[in-house]
């Protein structure tokens, strides 16, 4: 089995989350793109990839290749032509037909398909094991006042910097609920809004874990000990991998969301498995929803393992 890993760690994450939940040994094969892989490829073929990437492609051929995101789709297909099949993440966007398995979130819509499983979110990296390991790891986080609320912020998509005032009012939102906060900014977030964010919890109990502080990311532990979790709806990844506890999860505007990621925060809603930040915490919490293993149980049950 191999997995083929975009650069992008949420992307690649999607495609290595099923492997782990599988069990089984794999190969993570890392891609690289070239030039190339900027055009619309709809064709089987290596030519996106950079030539060091294109190199690695040499047999024995797997018998089940693991990928997500458009550019890594004709890669894929280029492996089932030497006799592979193919569990997809995300819409390949052409030969949908010639897929085994397309893992497609609800929020994009997908037709009924015999060969499509709709999921809610996105399939990750985050299991029950890693967040009872990281519970162990960051046990001083439990000494925090309750409830303590895990607050992960994005930022834009595509853009340099959340507004720093949007941050400010987010995390004076959670603050007057919160009896503690363990927040986490990330790259997009940018320093200014990160700044903003430590002004406005200054007067609560909190930890601040901001982008390119020193290892050990206390992420993981955030989200293991948190009573609720707050995302930035921006963030397809923090959102799946929120939901794999069993915290209520509150949905942040960031601002500047774009239709897909609105429809994200919608079907979450419309499944019970979120609300909106106006909306003030839920009143109990929920089962922890675990995709990544439903699509491993789904490969399983299909035989397209053996």
């Amino acid at each position: 089995m191999w997995v083929l890993a975009d650069p992008r760690a949420g992307t690649a994450a999607q495609a290595l989350g099923i492997a782990e939940a599988l069990g089984r040994p794999f190969r993570t094969v890392p891609l690289a793109w070239g030039p190339l892989a900027r055009l619309p490829l709809r064709w089987a073929t290596l030519a996106g990839l950079a030539p060091a990437a294109r190199a690695v492609f040499v047999p024995p051929w797997p018998r089940l290749v693991i990928a997500a995101g458009r550019r890594s789709a004709p890669v894929a297909l280029w492996l089932k032509a030497r006799g592979a099949r193919l569990v997809h993440c995300m819409r390949p966007g052409f030969a949908e037909a010639r897929f085994d398995l397309l893992v497609l979130g609800r929020h994009d819509d997908p037709a009924p398909a015999g060969n499509v499983l709709p999921i809610l979110g996105a399939t990750h990296r985050v299991s029950a094991a890693k967040l009872e390991a990281a519970r162990g790891e960051f046990a001083t986080l439990a000494a925090l006042p309750a409830p303590r609320v895990a607050l992960l912020l994005g930022g834009p998509v595509r853009g340099e910097g959340m507004a720093a005032e949007v941050a400010a009012a987010i995390g004076r939102q959670v603050a007057g609920f919160a009896g503690s906060v363990m927040a986490s900014a990330s790259r997009r977030t940018g320093p200014a809004a990160t700044a903003a964010l430590a002004a406005a919890l200054a007067g609560v109990p909190h930890r601040l874990f901001r982008w390119g502080d020193a290892p050990p990311n206390p992420y993981l532990g955030f989200l293991a000990q948190a009573d609720l979790v707050v995302v930035t709806g921006d963030s397809v990844s923090m959102l799946s991998e929120a939901l794999a506890t069993g915290a209520p999860l509150l949905i942040a505007d960031p601002g500047g969301l774009g239709p897909r990621h609105r429809r994200l925060g919608d079907s979450l809603i419309a499944a019970g498995a979120a609300r909106r930040l106006g909306e003030g915490p839920a009143s109990a919490g929920r089962a922890p929803l675990d995709e990544t293993a439903r699509v491993a149980s789904e490969i399983i049950g299909r035989g397209l393992l053996s």
